[in-house]
């Protein structure tokens, strides 16, 4: 499974999962984080940081700083003053953390509520392209999840059909696009790799009704 197709390093992805999957329910996330606003620029510098992209400082976020010239060129694209604003906020509301180096200058780092942000973020903006034409095959979701990962189990499949699947039985989808992907990521966030099964097949009884439902 690719991480990197989502804007996220696998080892970022790994450290935090464990963590992330029980708030991953929309409604838990918005008790636990409603507190802490998060804007388009914040948001920005979050993902950034979390595809290595590198922003250093003169100095701890939490006292005057610059930033650092020779950072990542993606962040000449936000403004500096926003930028310095918006850093300042994440530091002190510890979405973000700091490495200091033997020179006294500082570089950015995601905090552990800041990672498991941009896991949600991530799993909020997954869709699955629908290509030009059908190429004949049908995707399957199978899983059987214990009792005690309950939370895993309501958001997979809440978030099966958000995707568009359509339910075939309580815990079996189907959707006719390639979303091999798109599953691998979901089934890792939430740790459910041991109950779920993905099957790519040509044929299925309700064919015909499936077809009519998608509209391929």
């Amino acid at each position: 499974m690719s991480c990197s197709k989502f804007g996220i390093s696998k080892s970022t992805f790994l450290y935090y999962r464990k963590e992330t999957y029980k708030v991953m329910h929309h409604l838990d996330i918005m008790r636990e984080n409603k507190q802490i606003h998060v804007g388009p620029v914040a948001k920005k510098i979050l993902l950034l940081l979390a595809t290595g992209a590198r922003l250093s400082l003169t100095r701890r976020p939490d006292v005057y700083f610059r930033i650092l010239r020779e950072t990542a060129a993606e962040w000449g694209k936000l403004n500096e003053e926003s930028l310095r604003r918006t850093v300042k906020k994440l530091y002190q509301s510890k979405l973000i953390g700091c490495r200091e180096h033997n020179d006294g200058t500082v570089e950015l780092v995601l905090g552990e509520e800041g990672a498991k942000r941009v896991l949600r973020y991530q799993l909020d903006t997954i869709e699955i392209k629908k290509p030009a034409k059908w190429d004949g095959l049908w995707r399957v979701v199978m899983f059987d999840i214990p009792e005690q990962k309950r939370e895993g189990r309501n958001a997979l499949g809440a978030k099966l059909k958000e995707l568009g699947f359509y339910p075939l039985q309580k815990s079996a989808f189907i959707l006719p696009y390639a979303c091999k992907d798109e599953i691998d990521f979901i089934v890792e966030l939430f740790e459910l790799r041991p109950y779920v099964r993905m099957l790519i097949v040509k044929e299925i009884d309700i064919g015909l009704h499936l077809k009519q439902k998608f509209g391929v």
